[in-house]
């Protein structure tokens, strides 16, 4: 694995995740249909998937961010919050947990944007083990905050925490929702470990081996297709005066 330090949101960690198959896109990269719709079977890849490879191809291309950018106030926001609960989660929790930036896979095809490296070993100028991770979130809605504080449900995030676990070799995730406006009750901070799950990684990374295959598929067609219709429109004059 290897480690680029950059600050979330900025130019540069937008441009470290170009062409990357990211954690938090894991689930909609290895999602299928469960049913036949239209000229698809079920088993084949959803729209999001087939969207998501697209838009990678797209960026390996280009070698540059490509789609719809992040709104700019919740990703200020989410930083900005961010930084405020892992100083929270260090002092209740008495972990150390260092910001890294994002975390590549040794063929630099998938990545973890990390919210905080738990009691990371370093050797040198390298990070070579961290004990844990932690993911952050800081929900502005009040039905998800509440379904939170009742049910614990973290499903939503498990390819997420679970794939930054494969990226990193972490044996756990501390999940964190960060809500600061529920301190005076005590529930701005709310934890809950998830532990490292070797066949729901298995199963995972199986995925992603397809969709990671899907995404050069994509890049070939691309790079072959355009310049086969323009090689053909150039070889035919009639079609140019058309």
């Amino acid at each position: 694995m290897r480690y680029i330090i950059c600050d979330q949101g900025t130019e540069a960690w937008y441009q470290a995740r170009a062409g990357v198959i990211t954690a938090s896109r894991f689930a909609d990269a290895i999602s299928i249909l469960t049913r036949a719709s239209g000229d698809k079977k079920a088993g084949d890849p959803t729209a999001a998937a087939d969207k998501y490879a697209g838009d990678v191809a797209i960026e390996r291309i280009s070698g540059k961010p490509y789609g719809e950018p992040v709104n700019a106030w919740t990703l200020k926001r989410g930083h900005e919050l961010e930084a405020m609960a892992r100083p929270a989660y260090e002092l209740r929790t008495g972990n150390i947990a260092e910001e890294a930036g994002i975390v590549l896979s040794d063929d630099g095809e998938f990545g973890y944007s990390t919210d905080g490296l738990v009691n990371p070993t370093v050797h040198g100028s390298q990070i070579v083990y961290c004990e844990g991770l932690i993911e952050i979130k800081c929900p502005v809605d009040s039905v998800k905050i509440r379904a939170m504080l009742e049910t614990g449900d973290v499903s939503e995030y498990m390819h997420q925490m679970q794939g930054g676990m494969w990226i990193t070799g972490a044996k756990w995730c501390d999940f964190i929702m960060y809500v600061p406006d529920l301190e005076a009750v005590g529930n701005d901070l709310f934890v809950k470990r998830v532990i490292r799950d070797e066949k729901f990684i298995e199963e995972m990374s199986a995925g992603l081996m397809k969709f990671r295959q899907r995404v050069a598929d994509f890049k070939f067609l691309y790079s072959k297709k355009a310049a086969a219709d323009v090689a053909a429109v150039t070889a035919q004059p009639e079609l140019q005066a058309a």
